[in-house]
């Protein structure tokens, strides 16, 4: 992280996932911010678990996870991993990688660099797929670009999903006063969690949640931030906490260069 930053107390709203949350919060803290973790996305089991169970068990040339609650879901529900390990696998970017690693099933096939579908596709051991047994482990509803790719491609694709997302269950609107008297700044992880932090916040808050800075993963999500009535965005420069972070830190000097 870098030297520049200080937050000098000011709160930092945390909207990942609250297994995730963490990580990101002990870095604000380091950078003397105040994190605030609203998780806006619920983690739940998916709906026909015994499906992706059944998927995970069976033999596959190629095996790509495209997140961490992906990781984890499936090694809950797969409970031993030695099927898994026998196929060359994949994550869609480093930190997904990195909770595959700690979970003992290490990937062959990571991006140098980006996070998404695109930067995974892009890998030479992708692009010549014919014939291959192709598992994509995802959460319900996920993006179709990577299967249907792999498809064009000549992979017999299928997807184990292994989760879905929901909007929790919380009153926002009792939180609106205290946050606006200690909130900075926001970050995002991706585009479905600033979508769900603007369903729970009431409309009235809007204009003044808009007007906050935001830090965001990827330039998709700082166009579709943008898109949503956000003006000032920063985005991060590799899909991490670290990095998450680091884009805070660019907007606290920004914001402390035009005072």
């Amino acid at each position: 992280m870098s030297s520049y930053c200080r937050l000098e107390g000011r709160g930092v709203l945390v909207t990942r996932p609250a297994a995730q949350a963490d990580g990101l919060c002990r870095l604000i803290e380091a950078a003397g911010g105040r994190p605030i973790s609203f998780p806006t996305v619920e983690i739940q089991p998916a709906g026909d678990s015994e499906r992706a169970r059944a998927l995970l068990s069976e033999s596959w040339d190629i095996v790509l996870f495209v997140s961490r609650n992906a990781v984890d879901q499936a090694l809950a529900l797969a409970g031993d991993a030695s099927a898994l390990r026998l196929a060359r696998l994949g994550a869609v970017g480093r930190a997904t990688a990195a909770c595959m690693e700690q979970s003992g099933i290490a990937p062959q096939l990571v991006p140098p660099s980006g996070f998404d579908s695109e930067s995974l596709l892009a890998l030479p051991a992708l692009t010549d797929v014919a014939g291959r047994r192709v598992l994509i482990v995802r959460g319900e509803g996920g993006r179709a670009m990577l299967g249907d790719t792999l498809t064009e491609r000549g992979a017999e694709v299928a997807f184990a999903e292994v989760y879905r997302r929901a909007l929790p269950q919380i009153d926002a609107g009792v939180l609106i006063p205290q946050w606006q008297q200690s909130l900075g700044y926001v970050t995002a992880s991706s585009d479905e969690v600033l979508a769900n932090l603007l369903a729970l916040i009431p409309s009235s808050a809007h204009p003044w949640l808009r007007g906050l800075p935001l830090a965001v993963l990827s330039e998709r999500n700082a166009a579709s931030a943008m898109e949503n009535g956000f003006r000032v965005v920063a985005v991060a420069a590799e899909a991490s906490d670290a990095g998450l972070c680091d884009a805070v830190c660019r907007l606290s000097m920004a914001a402390a260069e035009a005072r």
